[in-house]
């Protein structure tokens, strides 16, 4: 992506898709995009895995046409192999490289990877300088406010160095890398971190509708915002928020419109997946798809038993029959 694309992107206050594994894939990425979403980041690369040839990490690395604005995150704990991984993403022609510093999962924090370089904000910074000079994309960094209480949040000073060394974005999910997902999300240190750079800060954590996403910006006048597991609840949001920008009221998914979308994913993810994991895998966004659909509930028990293709089509036809 060209420098002033980029910064195009950036100054619309943009309405990102988040990195998660098993759910931010070409599939899901697709329908967020098409539902609004400004960009995407792929799931996340682990940059051990692919210099070893992982073919798992390589299909990550693919973007198809229609797939753009799109990241490619990495993550590891080595700054060699992060710079190496950095130069083989950057082949993959992604809008920018995105580096994972804020995956609180122990088992990556704990060997370094992750939020694990919270520990060390001095070799974060060295590294992100690293991977900057060694790549021509932009090189932005998704990372959390510190590791836990007070006096281990480095990250107003930390955007400031980031900035320094090149780095032409920052992600920050507000809350510590101890909390995880529990606690609320402290969106003052976006606003803090933004108001110390020039570079866009983008604000996450706790986002989850589009009132959500102009109340985050309007507190933190952070240059855009990102959503997670808001998006998978409700991927609607993205165009919900664009009614709001327009001065419009945002009309909610009818049920048959979440029938269908229900369907889209399922065929999708049959198509590209062994059939009988392509409709298991699918489960995952059933809460959402089936919310405020009447007879939704009964249908998301039932399919949750249920791994046929067939028999999921079957009974998502009868309950859009019954609440058409």
């Amino acid at each position: 992506m060209p420098s002033d694309t980029f910064s195009t992107l950036f100054a619309a206050k943009p309405v990102l898709l988040a990195p998660m594994e098993d759910v931010s894939d070409p599939i899901f990425r697709r329908i967020c995009r098409g539902l609004g979403a400004d960009a995407c980041y792929t799931e996340f690369v682990n940059v051990d895995s692919l210099l070893l040839g992982c073919q798992r990490n390589k299909r990550k690395l693919v973007l198809a046409e229609d797939d753009r604005p799109t990241a490619i995150q990495i993550y590891g704990a080595d700054p060699a192999r992060l710079v190496e991984a950095a130069r083989i993403a950057e082949e993959a022609g992604p809008a920018f490289i995105d580096i994972n510093c804020g995956c609180w999962v122990p088992r990556i924090a704990r060997r370094g990877a992750g939020a694990g370089w919270l520990r060390n904000p001095e070799a974060m910074v060295a590294m992100a300088a690293q991977v900057v000079r060694a790549v021509s994309l932009p090189v932005t960094v998704k990372t959390r406010i510190g590791l836990g209480p007070e006096d281990q949040m480095p990250i107003v000073e930390l955007a400031r160095r980031l900035e320094d060394v090149g780095v032409r974005a920052l992600t920050v999910h507000c809350r510590t890398a101890k909390m995880g997902y529990t606690g609320t999300a402290d969106w003052r240190w976006a606003a803090l971190a933004q108001a110390e750079v020039r570079m866009p800060v983008i604000v996450n954590g706790d986002i989850r509708t589009a009132a959500d996403i102009q109340r985050a910006l309007a507190e933190t006048g952070c240059a855009g915002t990102m959503l997670g597991r808001g998006a998978i609840e409700h991927p609607w949001v993205f165009r919900e928020v664009k009614e709001l920008r327009a001065g419009r009221t945002p009309a909610p998914p009818t049920p048959v419109e979440r029938l269908n979308l229900l369907r889209e994913h399922l065929i999708a993810n049959a198509a590209t997946r062994k059939p009988g994991w392509g409709v298991t895998y699918t489960r995952r966004y059933l809460a959402g798809y089936l919310r405020e659909v009447e007879g939704g509930t009964e249908l998301r028990t039932y399919l949750n038993t249920s791994d046929q293709l067939d028999d999921w089509l079957e009974r998502i036809a009868a309950l859009e029959a019954r609440v058409a």
